[in-house]
């Protein structure tokens, strides 16, 4: 892991090296000159004179930066696997016991059946509200 960082910081390096680069070169023309516009002396097409250390610095800043992206994408590279690979699974949660209604011609245990008749214990039953 230390080698990708150490890439990362190099390829940043190299990423302010080109931008620096290319900002302190002369511009080469305007757009009216590309097409067709006169008022400039230099020709976007034109013949151009040797190369700078500038232009040369450019180029090599250019092939150091698409090696570099070619380098951490390499590298970086985490290979198959999951997010989730090396971590413990959750516990299975228990199955729950299934309740098992009681049937409804049985009434529960000291219960007394409703008929619409007196109590056999000769009490009365209790007055229902109207």
């Amino acid at each position: 892991m230390v080698v990708y960082y150490l890439f990362s910081a190099l390829y940043v390096l190299v990423c302010l090296v080109l931008l620096l680069v290319i900002l302190l070169q002369q511009g080469k023309g305007d757009v009216a000159a590309a097409f067709g516009g006169g008022g400039s002396s230099q020709s976007a097409f034109g013949a151009r004179g040797g190369a700078t250390v500038l232009s040369k610095a450019t180029a090599v800043l250019a092939v150091l930066f698409m090696l570099g992206a070619l380098a951490l994408s390499i590298v970086g590279q985490r290979g198959p696997g999951s997010l989730m690979s090396g971590t413990a699974a959750p516990p299975a949660p228990k199955p729950a016991a299934p309740v098992t209604p009681a049937p409804a011609s049985t009434p529960p245990a000291g219960a007394t059946p409703v008929t619409g008749a007196a109590p056999a214990t000769g009490a009365t039953p209790p007055a229902q509200p109207k």
